[in-house]
């Protein structure tokens, strides 16, 4: 007497390979506000990926708490579809992204895929480099020293607050103060840079008009090329504002390893914080001062430790870092602006005030400072600005004496002139940064006295005929070899003095 299911069984032994695959699964308990609670992976790593079986196929979860009897992750995409009783399945790979040079050029999202509808990025996706969104911040022995400058094309930044590859240096301000625009800026003028760097522009909770907007510019003035866009939209949720600066920071690290400089822009810090306060609170972890969460500080000192200088035994290359923080009111002693003021090697303040007195870039030099000083500069830029701060700062000092002063001496009218001269010089619109040389031809005149016969109220346009006359008359003995020497020699510095002097002679017989 044969039985059918036997017969059954005995077909399926045949039939079987002798392959046995193990899996580590388990079930979903709780879903909400895309937190997934999940039980049955007692061997789950912190930051590994997930696998969700939902209704609708494969969803993607990362794992951020573990806890005694279950684990805590967050949803990568749509969560509405995971329901309790789905299938989890461990993927035993930490979080990562493909990186490459097919980069350049693409605007994507915080999971590397492209959102810019010009198609797949990498032709096979499997063979791609892939890169984990978190990684250990390279030691001190594998760190140089921060010495060459990342010029940003503005002039009060470039002069008095300058910035070195390899250095991290915080925008901060209040709204509309220009700290996107300084950002703009200084990825514009990288397409001049003899050594021009890899750019990453990290988008976080803006809205996808003015990300267009900013992408349009980038192209417009051939900086899209070798720049890379994260965008993580106001309209996204939580866990890819979350991510978006770790994916950013991963594709910067890709190019810092090959020998590369690297610069990363993070639009804004403050949305990634409130990204991470509202998923700690959601995973139900104790919120501190003003409900973040304790360990808001190791977040991003975690994140801004990766971006450095290394050392020629591990390729030299260097990953600049320059977060945005927003302030509330001007408040830069809040929770989250003084977190990231103490990881961060200086600040450039941007001062709703001098925004709104029409002093653009809105910088105020008392407050700002770079850590890294004239150690970043070139021999030029230091020669012509050192003194640049001091009489800035005496200008203020004796603006603010002389409003009680009923008769004020002549030396004192004179460095006041001074004062508002050198004030005018620093001056500059958005999008329209200059190249180093430049610069050091405007402060040397503005520093010796070349342009005190002209009003400080005509001075943008003085500025703008100066720069003018030197690249019609003086590009090739002048400003290029300032640029390939980067020092001003006794021989260059006559040539400028003699350019200088035949501009204001030639400026004052045509009034």
């Amino acid at each position: 007497m044969s039985y059918p299911i036997i017969e059954k069984l005995k077909k399926e032994i045949a039939g079987h390979s002798g392959e046995i695959r193990e899996e580590k699964i388990g079930v979903v308990t709780a879903v909400g506000d895309g937190i997934v609670s999940i039980s049955g992976l007692r061997e789950a790593m912190s930051q590994e990926l997930l696998l969700i079986q939902s209704a609708e196929g494969e969803k993607a979860a990362v794992v951020l708490n573990l806890e005694e009897e279950t684990i805590g992750a967050l949803a990568l995409e749509d969560y509405k579809t995971i329901k309790a009783g789905d299938v989890v399945k461990q993927t035993g790979r930490l979080l990562s992204i493909p990186v490459g040079e097919e980069l350049l050029g693409r605007v994507i999202n915080p999971l590397g895929e492209p959102i810019d509808g010009k198609g797949p990025i990498f032709k096979n996706i499997d063979k791609a480099i892939h890169a984990p969104l978190e990684r250990n911040a390279p030691s001190v022995l594998d760190r140089d020293t921060v010495n060459r400058p990342i010029h940003t094309g503005i002039k009060a930044i470039d002069g008095m607050i300058p910035i070195g590859r390899g250095q991290r240096e915080l925008i901060i301000g209040d709204r509309q103060t220009g700290k996107t625009a300084v950002a703009l800026d200084t990825i514009i003028n990288q397409v001049s840079e003899a050594n021009r760097p890899v750019s990453i522009y990290v988008a976080i909770g803006q809205k996808e008009s003015k990300t267009a907007k900013i992408v349009e510019t980038l192209k417009n003035s051939g900086a899209l090329d070798k720049t890379v866009v994260v965008v993580a939209s106001a309209s996204d949720p939580a866990s890819l504002w979350y991510l978006s600066p770790f994916t950013g920071t991963a594709i910067g690290e890709y190019f810092r390893d090959k020998g590369e400089d690297a610069l990363i822009i993070y639009d804004d810090l403050s949305r990634h914080a409130w990204a991470y306060r509202q998923i700690s609170l959601l995973l139900r972890r104790p919120p501190g001062r003003e409900a973040y969460p304790g360990d808001i500080f190791y977040l991003h000192s975690r994140l801004l430790e990766r971006s450095a200088k290394l050392n020629k035994e591990k390729g030299g290359g260097s990953l600049t870092a320059l977060p945005i923080i927003e302030t509330q009111l001007g408040d830069v002693s809040a929770y989250v602006p003084t977190n990231v003021i103490s990881i961060t090697d200086g600040q450039i303040y941007l001062e709703s005030d001098l925004f709104y007195q029409g002093q653009r870039p809105a910088v105020n030099v008392g407050l700002s400072v770079s850590r890294v000083g004239s150690a970043a500069q070139t021999k030029a830029m230091k020669k012509v600005a050192g003194k640049l701060r001091l009489a800035l700062a005496q200008f203020r000092e004796l603006q603010a004496f002389v409003q009680f002063a009923s008769d004020v001496d002549d030396e004192t009218k004179k460095r006041i002139r001074h004062g508002q001269i050198m004030n005018e010089i620093l001056k500059q619109d958005d999008l329209s940064p200059l190249s180093f040389e430049e610069q050091v031809v405007l402060f040397y005149g503005a520093i010796n006295g070349y342009f005190a016969s002209f009003e400080p109220a005509e001075m943008k346009s003085v500025a703008n005929r100066v720069l003018e006359y030197f690249r019609q008359f003086h590009d090739k003995d002048i400003l290029k070899v300032l640029k390939e020497k980067e020092s001003i020699d006794p021989e260059i510095e006559e040539k400028i003095k003699k350019a200088l002097t035949s501009f204001k002679e030639n400026s004052h017989k045509k009034k």
